[in-house]
């Protein structure tokens, strides 16, 4: 089992990329509804904010490391070998190990066009995996019955392991919501679909390393993630600072 640390009352697991795969292939195994949370500094700070998304992030089976500021602080807070579980480089290692067991997967999110260019990429990247369902789900809520027909389908499938590729925290809420209702291990990836499908550029290894990756995406997509970045970052750094001097005291 992972040691975890509570970051501003959000549990965040130190675990690694063997670790988490070696569990999610387990859960997927045993055909149980579990919820894998990729956690960002966006997910802690929204659940710090909204007393509902507390709720989402504390039901998480599993919640890594994504950005750099949680393992800077979960080796502040005593895990020193805390290492950093990006959902863009977990989502291919899952892949590859649920390729080689057989076991079939889904993906839910993206745009049609990226949907089917991720589709197109794995495929080649992974010749025997079995991408046993695909949806593109519309920007908008879906109804009732849309919602339905969709969870149907997953299970129609046989999907033992689903990725998600919304945004969050909409991503968090709609795993929430299907426990139990999808019998699969579903895993918020976020950005995943559309990096992993080259509809959007990655930062450079040297400023994922750094923590700087924050700053590669708000040049490359300004209007949409400045309050994230500019309203958060800062406000997390005194908090969290505020955390680990505390802690250390005591």
């Amino acid at each position: 089992m992972s040691e975890s640390r509570y970051i501003l009352g959000v549990r965040v697991d130190a675990t690694s990329y063997q670790r988490a795969t070696d569990q999610i292939l387990d859960w997927a195994a045993q055909r149980l509804s579990r919820l894998v949370c990729c956690a960002s500094v966006n997910n802690i700070m929204a659940a710090r904010d909204s007393s509902d998304f507390r709720k989402v992030m504390a039901s998480a089976d599993l919640v890594t490391s994504d950005g750099m500021p949680l393992v800077w602080l979960l080796r502040g807070l005593g895990i020193p070998d805390a290492e950093r579980v990006y959902g863009p480089d977990l989502m291919p290692a899952v892949l590859e190990a649920a390729a080689k067991s057989g076991v079939p997967v889904g993906l839910y999110g993206g745009s049609a066009e990226v949907l089917a260019r991720l589709v197109e990429r794995l495929t080649a990247r992974f010749p025997t995996l079995n991408i046993a369902y695909k949806e593109s789900p519309p920007f908008r809520v879906p109804t009732l019955e849309e919602d339905e027909r969709s969870t149907q389908a997953i299970a129609d499938a046989g999907v033992r392991i689903l990725f998600i590729g919304l945004s969050t925290p909409k991503q968090e809420r709609w795993m929430y919501s299907h426990r139990g209702r999808v019998d699969a291990v579903m895993l918020g990836v976020g950005a995943a679909f559309d990096f992993l499908a080259g509809a959007k550029p990655q930062a450079p290894r040297w400023m994922q390393r750094n923590g700087l990756e924050w700053l590669f995406r708000l040049a490359t997509e300004p209007r949409r993630l400045w309050k994230r970045y500019l309203g958060q970052n800062p406000r997390f750094a005194v908090l969290a600072l505020a955390q680990v001097f505390r802690e250390r005291s005591s």
